[in-house]
């Protein structure tokens, strides 16, 4: 990606389909964005909608195109909505489901994916998608600690089991949006690198659990976390009162809240009955959250000197005009025209007509150039 920014401002208080976005235009979203996927996955197939969905500058662009301004709030939930909506009911037809969203929505997520599975017929292990929606919801909350919460959650799949997720967290203090993209084919492990995309408008000191130099830090972490709980519980302490003497110097961010010892021995507990076999099993591990890993990351770079990443994943990055009036206000003709366009091309295509969806793409070549 460069070091092309992308602005992301937002608020949290958009539902699924966008508050701030007024009924005419979300319809008009949903009909263009529907017009747009079924060309992407007549021309190239469903898998190519995944790839580009996980491009966050093609996603960017698709929510300009539909009628957000660049820098718009609320472009990635009020986008998603659209999507979901718009291949509501078409699904067998495109072999794409889009799972999920924002807020109780996303926590939906698995059972709209079995749902999908069974409703379909599906020859596929649907719990292994709810697997990779699970896994890539508890990184980008517990193993990625950036001071973003997770408030969205959309999990796209294909009948043939490929999937893509895009998820969006909240700073309320700075009032900015972080965005994280997945592409699965991509993903060679849920721990290490997992990302093919983290956008926002900054960076900052990150506790980065699944950059490729924690290795070390994730190896010992789920080492510490077959311990005996007393044992870890005892470091952490002697830890903590080194740190309050300065006589420790600690690269964890201090602005995450250390958790208390009670706390983090009732989680280690937990782990200890049932020990995990990897960092990913830790991390799959009901109950285990931010707070431990930090601990648990606190220990093994104090104690056996295998400290984690702070690196910070995310890389910086108008065709209707945008809902907020610049650089100029949506104008609904154009917009209806632009619909009408594609959803003919589609309908003629449909009875064998592809010289039209050519003439469509050639047309783009040369507005390209």
């Amino acid at each position: 990606m460069g070091e092309d920014r992308m602005r992301r401002t937002g608020t949290a208080s958009l539902p699924l389909h966008g508050g701030h976005c007024p009924p005419w235009l979300f319809e008009r979203m949903r009909r263009l964005s529907a017009a747009i996927i079924e060309v992407i996955v007549r021309e190239f197939g469903p898998p190519e909608v995944l790839r580009r969905l996980s491009d966050p500058h093609w996603f960017q662009a698709l929510g300009c195109v539909l009628g957000f301004d660049w820098h718009s709030s609320g472009l990635t939930t009020t986008l998603c909505g659209a999507l979901k909506e718009g291949i509501r009911g078409r699904e067998r037809d495109l072999g794409l489901v889009v799972a999920g969203g924002k807020g109780r929505t996303s926590r939906q997520t698995p059972g709209e994916i079995l749902a999908a599975a069974d409703r379909y017929g599906l020859a596929l292990e649907p719990e292994n998608l709810v697997y990779a929606s699970r896994m890539a919801a508890k990184v980008d909350n517990t193993a990625v600690q950036d001071g973003y919460q997770l408030y969205h959650h959309v999990f796209i799949f294909t009948f043939d089991g490929q999937w893509a997720v895009i998820q969006q967290g909240m700073n309320e203090q700075i009032r900015l949006a972080r965005r994280y993209h997945w592409l699965g084919e991509q993903v060679g492990s849920f721990v290490c690198e997992p990302h093919a995309a983290v956008c926002c408008d900054r960076r900052g000191e990150v506790l980065n659990m699944v950059a490729k130099e924690s290795e070390t830090s994730r190896r010992v972490v789920t080492e510490l976390s077959r311990e005996k709980p007393e044992k870890i519980v005892g470091e952490f302490c002697r830890i903590l009162e080194g740190s309050s003497s300065g006589l420790v110097n600690l690269r964890l961010p201090w602005r995450h809240d250390i958790p208390r010892a009670d706390y983090l021995n009732r989680a280690l507990l937990k782990l200890y009955a049932s020990p995990p076999s990897d960092f990913a099993g830790l991390l799959g591990t009901e109950g285990v959250g931010p707070k431990t890993l930090r601990a648990l990351a606190m220990v093994a770079e104090v104690a056996y000197g295998a400290p984690a990443s702070f690196r910070d994943p995310v890389k910086y990055s108008f065709g209707h005009g945008g809902k907020d009036g610049h650089p100029y206000p949506v104008d609904r003709r154009v917009y209806d025209r632009s619909i009408a366009v594609l959803e003919k091309g589609l309908a003629e295509a449909r009875i064998g007509r592809e010289e039209k969806l050519q003439a469509l793409k050639r047309l783009a070549r040369l507005y390209g150039a």
